[in-house]
């Protein structure tokens, strides 16, 4: 064990809800005093913080524990796969201690168990942003945990609990910090943004001398005073949602809106039991494109779903050519241990699923390219990422990180990571644009 300050190796995995936790539980551990490790060899103890949504998640988690403990063998494990312990303990019994998605003060529990720090820190040993595993200039901002849907292929309730906002001056105040910090880009995310609020029955606070209430719309009016960049994620298709968009053609917020509507069938929806299925969705992004023509719209699909038939999948392509999505992801429907989904209906035989996403992500390429081959010759701002050569990384207003495409500037090399550039588009393929940079004014 070290003899100096205490050293903590950290492997995080899933989503970026389960990155900010993350970042919470190393913020405070940095609070206290623990060195992060950046290796397994020099850790005296190591958290894992898994995913649990779905098998391949799963075997991933199982097998980045079974690393950390190959490789240290003081292995604490944390997150959504912590919320069935002993699944864990039948594979991994030598881990010293499971807990499950966010919680924080069970962590830190742990760690002081089987780690105890060495003395009081004190706080300046914390960057005032706290700890984060994303790049200086952008940051996840998540504002509540949990969900109230009931969505049939989907056990994050059970794993994550109901959903519980954070009061909104406490989410503002804390990306009023990151903006202070050096953030550029501010990622909202939670389970449902849209509910956002609803459990605390839009409880009003005040910031900066203002009255805000702690819902999706009052939200995006705070964030958009910032002066950073304010990227939704996560956005049901409800009504209410309508009112941010005049704040995207604004300028206040980014005209960019991930929306995961796993499907474009109806009955297939209510299989699913998605929240809003009955809802006209082709008539909403109609809506949304009037008032704001230079909305991105992300989504993610599922593909296969029990009793899918072919006819329902082809309303499903017949719906994303007419929905004209600028950012699609998708995957194959996989059995989840608790989702009602497996009962469903008949399950998909695998290689019909295969088939099925290769013509879903042909047609999504196809409408990705069109829609990127009308930005050529138009001028943008982009914020730069990273510098590879003589080219510049960069990321348009429509691109989330890591999810959706890149800018590629070539003669960028003297631009500046985590800045905002101009650039005008020379060239686009099916995901990814390349730009020249314009001269600064």
């Amino acid at each position: 064990m070290s003899q100096k300050n205490p050293k903590i190796g950290f492997v995080s995995l899933g989503c970026p809800k389960a990155l900010v936790d993350s970042e919470r539980i190393l913020t405070q551990l940095r609070a206290e005093g623990y060195s992060i490790a950046p290796d397994y060899g020099s850790a005296d103890v190591v958290v894992v913080n898994t995913c649990g949504f779905i098998d391949s998640a799963i075997d991933e988690s199982l097998d980045a524990i079974g690393e950390a403990i190959e490789q240290n063998g003081r292995v604490i494990v944390t997150g959504c796969l912590g919320a069935n312990p002993q699944r864990i303990l039948d594979r991994h019994p030598r881990v010293l201690k499971v807990t499950g998605p966010h919680a924080y003060q069970d962590v830190m529990e742990a760690v002081h168990e089987h780690l105890p720090p060495k003395h009081d820190p004190f706080m300046d040993l914390v960057p005032p942003q706290g700890i984060r595993l994303t790049p200086r200039h952008y940051a996840y901002l998540k504002i509540s945990e949990g969900c109230n849907n009931k969505c049939s292929f989907c056990i994050i309730p059970a794993m994550r609990g109901l959903l519980a906002s954070r009061p909104i001056d406490e989410v503002l105040r804390e990306a009023e910090k990151l903006v202070r910090a050096g953030v550029r880009e501010l990622l909202v995310i939670s389970q449902d943004t849209s509910a956002y609020g609803s459990d605390l029955r839009y409880r009003k606070a005040q910031w900066r001398d203002e009255e805000y209430e702690t819902r999706f719309l009052d939200l995006a009016r705070g964030l958009g005073t910032l002066g950073a960049w304010v990227r939704m994620h996560y956005v049901y298709p409800y009504p209410h949602v309508d009112k941010v968009i005049p704040l995207m053609a604004e300028g206040r917020v980014l005209p960019y809106l991930d929306v995961p509507f796993q499907h474009g069938s109806r009955t297939v929806l209510k299989r699913m039991r998605r929240p809003a299925h009955a809802e006209d969705t082709l008539e909403r992004i109609r809506s949304w494109r009037d008032i704001c023509p230079e909305l991105t719209i992300r989504s993610t699909f599922i593909v296969g779903f029990p009793g899918e038939t072919e006819a329902e999948f082809t309303e499903l392509l017949d719906w994303l050519e007419e929905a004209q999505l600028d950012r699609v992801g998708a995957f194959k429907y996989s059995p989840v241990e608790g989702a009602t989904a497996n009962d469903a209906g008949v399950h998909v035989d695998p290689e019909i699923q295969e088939e099925r996403l290769a013509r879903f992500m042909a047609r999504a390429s196809a409408i990705s390219a069109s829609r990127l081959a009308t930005r050529v010759g138009q001028e943008e701002t982009v914020l730069v990422d990273s510098i590879e050569g003589r080219t510049a990384i960069a990321r348009s207003r429509g691109d989330a990180p890591e999810i959706d495409g890149i800018v590629r500037i070539k003669g960028g090399q003297k631009l500046a990571v985590g800045e905002f550039a101009r650039v005008q588009i020379t060239g686009a393929d099916a995901y990814d644009l390349e730009a020249r940079p314009l001269p600064r004014s």
